[in-house]
């Protein structure tokens, strides 16, 4: 038998146990009281824009209304608004399929050089009405059903109002929100004021109750 066979196996070291927190530590430790929440400064106003009008006076756009011919809108009221041009679809094909009968009529000679003239400028005339077309103006209201307005013109025009009507719309709601959250912290923080002035008065009376020893 060899020497390494005849000695007893080593005892496995004992697990150590971690180091509990001493008092001393939690003590020192820092205590976080909640404080009362910070107070909110109330919202300042947005600085006025200038009134603003298409050339023909149909639309006027301000801080907080939009006209369109002689109908207000509260900006308030207003989710936003779209611009779409329409072609007047009856038009162009009466003016086009009229063109192209006329053409063919004075092709085939059943008509002479001056009737097929006045025609080819008349259904041409009806066929660059019907191209021009016009300006759908489309309000979504919130809420409420929709609102639409014939506008007649240059659709480029048009488009920049529009963008500028959606810029002051969403500039009044956000105004509106911060306005409004505003109050909803003033009202919750005299809620709060209110339940701490309750319960220190309970507290008192507690305390003016209690028998002295």
């Amino acid at each position: 038998m060899n020497d390494l066979e005849a000695q007893p196996p080593a005892d496995p070291t004992p697990p150590v146990a971690p180091e509990q927190p001493s008092g001393a530590a939690l003590v020192s430790a820092p205590f976080y009281e909640p404080g009362p929440p910070p107070k909110m400064a109330p919202p300042e106003p947005p600085p006025p824009l200038p009134t603003m009008q298409s050339e023909d006076g149909r639309v006027v756009l301000t801080d907080t209304t939009l006209t369109v011919r002689g109908r207000s809108f509260l900006l308030l009221e207003l989710e936003r608004a779209e611009l779409t041009p329409v072609r007047w679809i009856l038009w162009y094909l009466l003016g086009s399929i009229g063109l192209a009968s006329v053409m063919i009529a004075f092709l085939q000679n059943w008509l002479r050089t001056g009737p097929a003239m006045i025609g080819m400028t008349l259904t041409a005339l009806l066929l660059a009405y019907g191209h021009r077309g016009t300006n759908r103006l489309r309000l979504h209201r919130l809420g409420r059903e929709m609102v639409n307005f014939a506008l007649p013109g240059d659709t480029a025009g048009w488009q920049r109002l529009t963008a500028e009507v959606n810029r002051r719309i969403f500039r009044v709601h956000d105004w509106a929100a911060r306005e409004a959250a505003y109050v909803l912290a003033a009202a919750d923080e005299a809620t709060r004021q209110a339940a701490e002035a309750a319960q220190a008065a309970a507290q008192a009376e507690a305390e003016g109750l209690q028998p002295d020893n």
